[in-house]
């Protein structure tokens, strides 16, 4: 007999979710939830506000010991995975325990991806993806003056805020040419550069960093166009990989994501898996993608579990929408679907409004009747709402003109009239 009728590696958003949604349909099934980390869980998301002192590291935990005992699960702290074999039905661990399982959920999330720089190696540099991270982070900046942040993507942009709070001087260095390129177009992100620089945080865009070299002052970075920085601190925040190589050598290959279906299952007998460790569908034309959001992450671990317990209800998944929220220095802003889109031909529409005195954006992308897309900076509009919009393909009709007018309300309107 297998040691566990579930097996959940990974106890973040998409573990939590897909344990709730076993229960719902095995009451009694054994379940076993490990975890890497000997904490309780807790969400990445919350992490640059523990290291900016914002929120207190023993108080943001998703989950504590009362509830798996009243769920009826083992959860195993500091049990790292190392091999999660479908054909033996067993998890080696780190330990060189072994756990024996009859169905397995893979949701260990991803890790810092480290660029191949000359010499960065060789130099002392703070990561962001782990509580551990950021209590180092915390501790490193408080007897710093001065940090360098490789990497202009949201943790890379949240690192700079807090560091520039703390006051150190920050200077943030991304290959690419503007800030947030993944989220944000060409005047979202010029806007929220020009926040940044106000508060003194310096953006140098569009130059690789060719050379990274250890000093008595901290780290000196080397750019392609020939500038030489140095600072106390530097931090590495160039994206994410996902981690499967639990997974290796069983015909399957993760780099970019563990491809699942639209149950969450991988090519592996009696493998699932969920969240920023996979790769899954596009909602727009179905192609492999990889989402690393949160509310994917929530959606993608429900089914899973649902599918594990072979609940009759388990609906499937209806493809990645990305949705992100962001904020900074009193701002707000969010990208939401196809937001990157730009007019073209007949059936791409774009509504901008630009108020530049109150430091808003508002973009809104339209497929014919339908909206595909959103973004927005200081924008009133509900993002939760509008991805709910692109994702039940709400038919705007008649509505389309008045919605462009005035989205908060009518977006609200159509979808308070849905869920009734």
């Amino acid at each position: 007999m297998p040691d566990t009728k579930y097996l959940i590696v990974g106890s973040s958003h998409a573990g939590l979710a897909a344990l709730e949604a076993i229960r719902l349909a095995d009451a009694e099934g054994s379940i076993t939830l490990l975890s890497k980390e000997g904490s309780l869980p807790y969400s990445p998301t919350v992490l640059p506000y523990v290291f900016s002192g914002m929120a207190d590291a023993d108080r943001v935990f998703l989950r504590e010991d009362d509830y798996f005992k009243q769920m009826g699960v083992d959860f195993k702290r500091g049990s790292a995975v190392t091999e999660l074999n479908a054909q033996k039905g067993q998890a080696v661990l780190e330990t060189g325990e072994t756990i024996g399982f009859q169905k397995a959920l893979l949701a260990t999330g991803a890790r810092p991806q480290v660029p191949k720089i000359e010499g960065l190696s060789d130099c002392p540099f703070q990561v962001l993806r782990t509580l551990a991270d950021a209590k180092a982070l915390k501790s490193g900046m408080e007897s710093a003056r001065s940090a360098i942040i490789l990497g202009a993507g949201l943790i890379g942009m949240h690192a700079a805020e807090s560091l520039c709070e703390a006051g150190l001087q920050v200077t943030v260095v991304e290959m690419a040419g503007r800030v947030l390129p993944g989220y944000f177009d060409a005047k979202a992100s010029g806007m929220i550069k020009s926040i940044f620089n106000e508060h003194g945080v310096k953006l140098l865009l569009g130059s690789p960093v060719t050379h990274v070299v250890a000093n008595h002052n901290g780290c000196g970075v080397s750019l392609e166009n020939g500038l030489d920085l140095s600072a106390d601190m530097i931090m590495v925040a160039t994206g994410v990989i996902p981690n499967w190589e639990c997974l290796e050598n069983q015909g399957i290959d993760g780099a970019q994501g563990v491809l699942v279906d639209d149950y969450m299952r991988t090519g592996l007998k009696n493998i699932w898996a969920a969240g920023d460790v996979t790769r899954s569908k596009s909602f727009f034309d179905n192609s492999p993608t990889y989402s690393g959001t949160l509310p994917m992450a929530v959606e993608q671990g429900r089914i899973a579990g649902a599918s594990m317990a072979e609940d009759p209800g388990v609906k499937p998944f209806p493809g990645a929408v990305p949705l992100n929220t962001y904020s900074f220095f009193g701002n707000r802003s969010f990208s939401v679907g196809q937001a990157m889109a730009t007019a073209s031909g007949k059936k791409t529409e774009v509504n901008l409004i630009h108020i530049p005195s109150s430091n808003s954006y508002q973009k809104l992308v339209f497929n014919a009747d339908r909206l595909v897309g959103a973004m927005g900076i200081n924008s009133e509009l509900d993002p939760g709402v509008l991805w709910r919009m692109i994702e039940r393909q709400v038919e705007l009709g008649d509505v389309k003109e008045a919605f462009a007018a005035k989205p908060k309300e009518i977006g609200r309107l159509l979808m308070n009239n849905l869920w009734r």
